[in-house]
């Protein structure tokens, strides 16, 4: 529901109750009012397109003086918008789309704003990877907020992607490193202590023995993915592919596109490593 008409009947559930779920934009009109009449139709639509972000609630003032006297409304058309069961701003007289738009946006949230709370919650029910790409978009629309860099790097730790966590926490000022970056950072430390399985310190040992061999590159990226270390493991197998594009009949071809295509997508991490691989494909 966008818009309603205000009785006494309604006024406390759907003006001031209603203001502490959602700002409700409260329009006192008349009849006899003829920039009522201009102002209504905006405010409806705008009610509309901003589909359901506020309501609209419009109290006719003849017929509702006992509302309009609380309000203390003086003059036609007279307008409010009330948070949280206060008046928070408001106008009097016929107003430009333009400037109800302005008086609207610095009080209701921005589009990123409510994307966070969605991701938020995706964090809270432990699906990071739905909730990555959702934060990293949010991240930069929000002019890279330090907080969410902060859960950004949260996410990434959760899937593993160490090296990218490190990434996203390096670009937080050292002002902003509040308790949540310090948790965040103390949570990669230890993953870093607890990631290395016996298999993947071997390997590293002979990789760094024999720096050339493919087939220790290989093994090594596939005891990387195996451990949920996607971008160390994409690196290697790139490699891998720059040495021999058709390396082991196509298994480290397959393998960089099974991993790319278990991202998803619209991951930024999928993105880079299927521009790199088309670079070497063409």
């Amino acid at each position: 529901m966008n818009v309603i008409d205000i009785t006494l009947d309604n006024a406390q559930q759907y003006v001031i109750d209603e203001s502490f779920k959602r700002p409700v934009l409260v329009d006192f009109w008349a009849d006899w009012c003829g920039p009522c009449k201009t102002l209504m139709p905006l405010l409806e639509k705008l009610a509309d397109e901003y589909s359901g972000e506020f309501l609209l609630a419009r109290i006719n003032a003849d017929e509702q003086q006992m509302l309009a006297s609380q309000f203390q409304v003086r003059s036609l058309p007279t307008v409010m918008l009330i948070k949280d069961g206060q008046p928070l701003d408001g106008f009097t007289g016929a107003q430009s789309e333009v400037q109800v738009r302005q008086m609207l946006e610095q009080h209701l949230p921005k589009a990123w704003e409510r994307d966070l709370q969605q991701a938020q919650a995706m964090l809270e029910a432990g699906q990071y990877g739905e909730a990555l790409p959702v934060l990293q978009r949010v991240y930069e629309e929000s002019g890279r907020n330090p907080q969410i860099a902060c859960m950004v790097a949260h996410a990434q730790v959760e899937l593993n992607r160490l090296e990218e966590a490190e990434t996203t926490l390096s670009n937080v000022k050292l002002a902003d490193q509040d308790t949540l970056y310090e948790q965040v950072k103390a949570k990669i430390e230890l993953k870093k202590q607890a990631a290395k399985t016996p298999e993947i310190e071997s390997l590293e040992q002979a990789l760094e023995a024999d720096p050339d061999n493919l087939e220790t590159r290989y093994k090594l990226a596939v005891q990387y993915n195996q451990e949920g270390y996607q971008k160390p493991a994409l690196e290697l197998l790139i490699e891998v592919l720059r040495k021999d594009l058709g390396y082991a009949d196509g298994a480290a071809r397959k393998t960089l596109t099974d991993i790319i295509a278990a991202l998803g997508k619209g991951d930024p991490l999928a993105i880079e490593y299927q521009r790199k691989l088309f670079t070497l494909l063409y």
